[in-house]
């Protein structure tokens, strides 16, 4: 039987020709441990402000499990929307804060022109919210108020401001004010405000809007379509809008400006309202 030494002079199994074991190899060194990697540097809270303040656009803000997310825009909480925080070392800016208006007022006080002018004006991102608007949202089977206050035109009414209610505190929660307007009657606090202080919170700052009678028949009568009321009807909801007076909500009598100037005068209430909320 015969064997060829492989290469170096070992046999098989390990050998070498005089039968010596070769020294052995000195064991290999195990790598040190490597040091736990460092935890990622905390992100810094955004800076204290007022009003309310949303996530940073540039970066999708960080859920809880379970929390509702539209896209990259968390939803908002269930929870009441809080009064915003009056600044401590200066006067209030309306135009800067954050915050949640409620335009009160009849048909042809102006809301909707007033709301809208303020909300295109702002420094800040604001929306502008129609009561109207989202009840018309409903096409068929739409209950025309004007064809009659019943529990069909009541409980779409209902519906709508939850809505609304819903959609400011979607905006506040994502940094962005709001100004909604509905015509708010002072004799019925469950349906008007109080359902308004239930869907937005006690942070929503009610302020009306109230021109004399004269004025509010000349603009009702440059209206169209369901929009325009009759003059007994106007008249009427007028009548009613006085009970505002010596409630304790501001009122700002427009009769004499136009929307530029109305819109001025109403930043200026706003910031007394952010000072001193209303008690209401």
């Amino acid at each position: 039987m015969h064997w060829t030494p492989h290469p170096g002079g070992h046999t098989p199994g390990g050998h070498t020709p005089g039968g010596h074991h070769p020294p052995a190899s000195p064991p290999v060194p195990s790598p040190p441990p490597q040091a736990p990697a460092a935890p990622p540097p905390a992100q810094q809270p955004a800076p204290a402000g007022q009003g309310w303040h949303g996530p940073a656009p540039q970066q999708a803000p960080p859920t809880q499990p379970g929390m509702d997310v539209t896209g990259h825009v968390p939803l908002p909480p269930g929870a009441p929307v809080p009064l915003p925080s009056p600044p401590t070392d200066a006067a209030p800016d309306a135009a800067h804060t954050a915050v949640a208006v409620l335009l009160i007022g009849p048909a042809g006080a102006g809301k909707t022109s007033v709301a809208r002018h303020w909300a295109d004006t702002r420094r800040v991102p604001t929306a502008h919210i129609s009561l109207d608007d989202v009840r018309e949202w409903v096409r068929s089977g739409f209950a025309d108020p004007q064809a009659g206050w019943n529990d069909h035109s009541e409980a779409q009414y209902r519906l709508a401001r939850r809505t609304c209610g819903f959609a400011a505190r979607n905006f506040l929660a994502n940094g962005i004010s709001c100004i909604l307007d509905d015509a708010v009657f002072p004799d019925r606090p469950v349906v008007g405000l109080g359902g308004w202080k239930r869907h937005v919170g006690p942070g929503l700052l009610p302020i009306v809007l109230l021109p004399g009678l004269e004025i509010v028949l000349e603009r009702n009568a440059r209206r169209s379509g369901n929009r325009r009321l009759s003059d007994e009807e106007v008249a009427r909801i007028h009548g009613r809008m006085a009970g505002w007076y010596g409630s304790g909500l501001p009122i700002i009598d427009n009769s004499q400006h136009d929307v530029a100037t109305t819109v001025r005068v109403l930043d200026d209430v706003v910031a007394r309202s952010i000072a001193s909320p209303p008690n209401w």
